[in-house]
């Protein structure tokens, strides 16, 4: 297994926020999306006492970290679920709470790496996009078959496309002419489309269209929205969440979420609070913590990278 070109992001901090939940006792720690199982690893080095529990959709990853984490023991029990079951999952293995939840979202090194997976506009590869091989649809399904309104609402919603509705155009003149089948199609499509003005200020010209793809095949924020709460309903009081975002719809989410469970629900006014009306959580981060430029320069992944954490401080309601 080629290990070395997975670096996890922030591990440090990761390290860090976990400690003082995990710290010299018997716990249990969600990594929700395990990947290549980097987090983990440090993790149960970290944690002698430490079990964890790894999710991850995607088989192939299922089976590269469990040879990694192996020489943990019985101390990992992997399970091959998208990150919205993680209440079914914790459930099934015998444990009503948890003292850690991790979420390091996005595309993992393993997805990224693999050309044939088709996540990244710098290699003409099939577009595919899909996290779990083998089903439901593709990235070329999305270009070949959607209408010209869904496409750009995608492009717009998704990746925040300022020109989906002139790429959107542009894909159903050319698939007209023949299906799109692999990544450096649209690559050329995208650079004849979005003006030269926006390509200097902007990136590269397909990374919003490529994230757009990627987060309509996987279905990636309704996976999200419904795993933030089930994430935080599985967690114990003193327990501690840690996500990882790399894109700012991702970000808002989870701040949104956060934000939600921090406060008081206590009327205004009121000089102590309600039994059952105080915050659920309180935030370990002030706004999203980024990554150090020493870091980015180590590891040019963790550039977008916006983390979040928070400790579970009173029961679910």
């Amino acid at each position: 297994m080629d290990q070395p070109r997975h670096v996890p992001v922030l591990l440090d901090r990761v390290l860090e926020l976990f400690a003082p939940a995990l710290q010299g006792k018997p716990a249990v720690v969600v990594d929700t999306t395990l990947g290549m199982g980097g987090h983990s690893d440090a993790l149960l080095g970290a944690h002698p006492e430490l079990t964890l529990i790894g999710l991850d959709r995607d088989p192939q990853a299922i089976e590269m970290a469990g040879k990694r984490l192996a020489h943990h023991g019985d101390r990992v029990h992997l399970v091959n679920v998208t990150y919205d079951h993680i209440d079914e999952a914790v459930a099934d293995l015998g444990y009503s709470r948890v003292d850690g939840v991790l979420m390091d979202l996005g595309v993992s090194s393993l997805q990224l790496d693999e050309e044939e997976r088709g996540f990244a506009y710098s290699k003409d590869a099939p577009l595919d996009m899909r996290m779990s091989k083998g089903t439901g649809m593709t990235a070329a399904d999305v270009l070949n078959t959607y209408s010209h309104g869904d496409l750009a609402r995608i492009l717009s919603t998704y990746g925040e496309e300022r020109f989906a509705g002139k790429i959107a155009s542009a894909v159903l003149r050319e698939r007209e002419k023949e299906p799109f089948t692999n990544s450096g199609r649209l690559v050329e499509l995208l650079y004849a489309v979005v003006p030269a003005a926006s390509r200097r200020t902007g990136g590269h010209p397909a990374k919003r269209t490529f994230q757009a793809l990627r987060i309509e095949v996987n279905g990636e924020l309704e996976s999200l929205r419904l795993a933030l709460p089930a994430a935080l309903g599985v967690l114990g009081v003193g327990g501690r969440i840690v996500v990882e975002s790399y894109q700012s719809l991702e970000d808002r989410m989870v701040k949104q979420a956060f934000a939600e469970l921090a406060k008081s629900k206590s009327p205004l006014g009121l000089p102590v609070e309600l039994p059952g009306h105080g915050p659920e959580i309180k935030l370990l981060t002030k706004g999203a913590e980024l990554a150090s430029e020493q870091e980015v320069e180590d590891n040019p992944r963790a550039a977008p990278v916006r983390l979040r954490a928070a400790e579970r401080i009173g029961e679910p309601r």
